[in-house]
C-alpha cells in the first residue's frame, strides 16, 4: 500500500496527471471540430504541460533551495527535462503560426511564475488574477493551438467552444480554492476568500448550467455530446457541492483533474 501510495503521489507530483487531462482536453477538441487526430499537437501539449505545472510549482523551491532536494524531486527533474526535450522535438513539427502562439502562452506561463518588474510579486500572487491566468491558458493550448494547427478558420462554434472551455477550468479551480481556503495567502483574493465558500460553489453551479446550454448552439450539435456533457455538468456539481477543507488532497488533485480525463472516455465509448 505504501509502494503505491508512492507511485500515486509522484504520478500527481510530476504533473503527469494534469497533462493527461490537457491532452485529454485536446482529443476532445479534435472530436468536435472533426480533425484528423494530430500527433505532433496532442503530445506537444501533453509534454508542454509537465514542463509548465513543474516550472511553475517547483521553481521557486529550487532557486531558493532551502532544504535538500529529495530523491522525488530528482526524478521529477528528470522526467522535466525529457519533457523539454520532447517538447523541442513536437515544436517543430507544429505550423509555423501555431508556434508563435504557442510561444505567447508561454509567455504568459512564464508572467505567471517569474517575477519580471522590480520590487513586484509573479503574477501567481496577483490578488484575484490567478484563476483567470490558468484558464486562458488551458484554453490557448487545449482549444486555440489544435484549430490554429488545422487551419481552422475561427467561426461561431470556435468562440462558443472557448467560453466553454474556459467555464470549465474556471469552475475546476474553483474547487481547488475551496480545499485551499485554510492554506491560500489572504491576499491572493480566491473567489471562496472573497465570496465565501457557499457563494462560490452557488457561482459554479450557475456557470455550469450556461455551459451545457451553449451547446445548443453549436453547429455540429449532437444529441450524443449534449447527453455525455450533460453527464460531466452533473459530474462537477457534485464535486463542487461535496467540496470542503477537509477533503483530502487527492479529492482534487486525482479526482476533480480527471474530469476532462472521464469526459474523453465517454465520448471515445459512445463514439
Amino acid at each position: 500500500m505504501k509502494l503505491l501510495k508512492q507511485i500515486v503521489d509522484f504520478y500527481l507530483n510530476s504533473s503527469i496527471h494534469v497533462a493527461l487531462s490537457c491532452y485529454a482536453l485536446v482529443r476532445i477538441t479534435f472530436h468536435v471540430f472533426h480533425i484528423q487526430y494530430d500527433e505532433p499537437m496532442a503530445l506537444f501539449v501533453f509534454f508542454g504541460t509537465i514542463v509548465g505545472y513543474n516550472f511553475v510549482k517547483y521553481d521557486a523551491l529550487v532557486r531558493v533551495k532551502k532544504n535538500p532536494i529529495s530523491a522525488q524531486l530528482k526524478i521529477i527533474a528528470v522526467l522535466s527535462l525529457i519533457s523539454v526535450v520532447l517538447v523541442g522535438y513536437y515544436f517543430f513539427q507544429l505550423k509555423r503560426i501555431t508556434q508563435i502562439v504557442s510561444f505567447g502562452i508561454f509567455a504568459i506561463t512564464a508572467l505567471y511564475t517569474l517575477p519580471f518588474f522590480p520590487n513586484r510579486r509573479n503574477a501567481r500572487n496577483w490578488a484575484g488574477v490567478k484563476i483567470y491566468i490558468v484558464a486562458i491558458c488551458w484554453v490557448g493550448a487545449t482549444l486555440v493551438l489544435p484549430l490554429i494547427n488545422a487551419e481552422i478558420p475561427f467561426s461561431v462554434d470556435f468562440f462558443i467552444k472557448c467560453i466553454q472551455r474556459f467555464v470549465l477550468v474556471f469552475v475546476l479551480i474553483l474547487v481547488f480554492e475551496i480545499l485551499d481556503l485554510a492554506n491560500d495567502d489572504p491576499h491572493l483574493q480566491t473567489v471562496p476568500q472573497t465570496i465565501g465558500v457557499k457563494k462560490t460553489k452557488l457561482l459554479g453551479f450557475l456557470l455550469l448550467i450556461p455551459f451545457w446550454f451553449l451547446e445548443i448552439f453549436i453547429s455540429s450539435f449532437n444529441y450524443h455530446d449534449a447527453i455525455i456533457n450533460l453527464i460531466m455538468v452533473v459530474m462537477l456539481m457534485l464535486f463542487i457541492f461535496f467540496a470542503n477543507t477537509n477533503r483530502s488532497k487527492y479529492y482534487t488533485s486525482f479526482w476533480v483533474e480527471a474530469v476532462p480525463v472521464f469526459w474523453w472516455l465517454m465520448i471515445f465509448y459512445f463514439k
